[in-house]
């Protein structure tokens, strides 16, 4: 009942700012945890280009590189996660807004970060009125089920073909 009565004062006003009831709670019980990484600042950067909606999420083409750079390396590649450090194959890479840097990102982390955009998204579109259900209720369940693909992220639940 709680939850359900933060939606509905957020709803009224909607904001993206993440000291309201509501969204304090997301984030600290969601999209912190999801955006935790090893690599402390990285994650940071994820999370702020998220709010910013200027992350790129895009599949790898696995061509041979030519020649591998120094920055490369600190950007993980094809077998070394960017966030993780683990050497796991990466199938996607990330990219913050312009930036001509890539990071590549291993299945896992790659869910996570696309599940907290997913409830961005979402939050984004009620924001700007894009969302056309009357029923706070509806939306709510909605909120819930994005909240819930957070929660199994970083439990370390993925779709094997993300």
């Amino acid at each position: 009942i709680q939850l359900f009565s933060e939606f509905k004062a957020w709803k009224e006003e909607p904001t993206l700012d993440r000291s309201c009831c509501f969204l304090e709670r997301v984030y600290r019980e969601d999209i912190y945890p999801c955006l935790t990484f090893s690599k402390s600042e990285l994650g940071s950067a994820i999370l702020e280009a998220v709010e910013q909606n200027t992350l790129s999420v895009e599949p790898v083409g696995f061509q041979p590189l030519p020649v591998v750079k120094a920055s490369a390396v600190e950007c993980g590649g094809p077998k070394k996660c960017a966030l993780s450090g683990q050497t796991k194959t990466c199938k996607h890479r990330i990219k913050f807004g312009d930036s001509s840097n890539y990071y590549y990102v291993s299945p896992y982390c790659r869910y996570r970060i696309t599940a907290v955009c997913n409830f961005f998204t979402y939050i984004r579109y009620i924001h700007q009125g894009l969302v056309k259900q009357q029923d706070a209720e509806q939306m709510f369940w909605e909120v819930m089920q994005l909240r819930r693909e957070m929660s199994f992220a970083k439990l370390g639940y993925y779709k094997d073909q993300l």
